[in-house]
């Protein structure tokens, strides 16, 4: 079976710097990757290269078995619809309500009625532990763990294949940060999708991921799971949980 995500030989040069170098990694179907990273590594970048949205210097990427940017515009739309992104921060939009957040993919692609939007959408609250009451709000009125949900219904409003999550639990304190991995991990079992995640937090990391990739030195150092990853005997990967650690470890004050 092809990988869901292919990244081969991808080379990315930004602002005059390279910041991805012969860079390698398939994600297999129904894993739970975590891409983790110093600052200015890359990994949002290679989030938004496989969504499209930046294309590299060179290399090739697939989605499903197929070349990204390959075949007419129609195809090209189709194989990036069975992908969903939840941004850091949630990226809603501020003027629409709740249920216009969540309704907007469905209305610029999904080809349906309102009255079939609007199932959905309540449908796809529900999902994330929202209730319909929550339709009517503004984002300013969302906390933040709502406004977290509210982004990964919209995320999954096109029933994706691949789900693709920018530091998710950036923002929320440790038991919302818990609450929010919990709930990713239900949907994971229950829908049977792909995830591809950035994440710096440990907690994050050992609780959602199947497997990890370490991104340094503008390549992947590593793959693997947490403790085979942990043993790498690398200077970059032993300092970068070692660091982690001691922050994760530090009492509050």
């Amino acid at each position: 079976m092809s990988p869901v995500v292919s990244l081969c030989d991808i080379s990315t040069r930004l602002g005059g710097q390279w910041v991805h170098r012969g860079l390698t990694l398939d994600v297999a179907q129904g894993e739970l990757m975590a891409l983790v990273g110093g600052s200015g590594a890359g990994k949002t970048t290679l989030l938004r290269q496989i969504t499209g949205l930046q294309r590299p210097t060179s290399g090739a990427i697939e989605l499903f078995g197929e070349p990204l940017y390959a075949g007419r515009r129609s195809q090209r739309f189709a194989r990036l619809r069975r992908l969903g992104m939840l941004f850091q921060q949630g990226a809603l939009f501020s003027a629409l309500t709740v249920f216009d957040n969540i309704a907007f993919p469905l209305r610029e692609f999904g080809g349906l009625h309102e009255a079939e939007i609007r199932v959905l959408v309540l449908a796809k609250l529900g999902q994330v532990g929202l209730a319909a009451q929550h339709a009517t709000l503004m984002p300013a009125q969302l906390s933040g763990g709502m406004v977290k949900r509210v982004a990964l219904a919209r995320a999954l409003a096109l029933e994706p294949e691949l789900l693709l999550l920018d530091e998710p639990t950036a923002g929320l304190d440790p038991e919302r940060s818990a609450a929010f991995v919990a709930l990713i991990r239900q949907l994971h079992a229950e829908l049977g999708f792909t995830v591809v995640f950035v994440t710096h937090d440990l907690d994050t990391l050992s609780a959602l991921a199947t497997r990890v990739a370490v991104l340094a030195e503008r390549r992947i150092l590593a793959s693997g799971t947490l403790d085979e990853v942990h043993a790498t005997e690398h200077p970059f990967i032993q300092k970068f949980f070692r660091y982690h650690t001691t922050i994760d470890e530090t009492p509050a004050e």
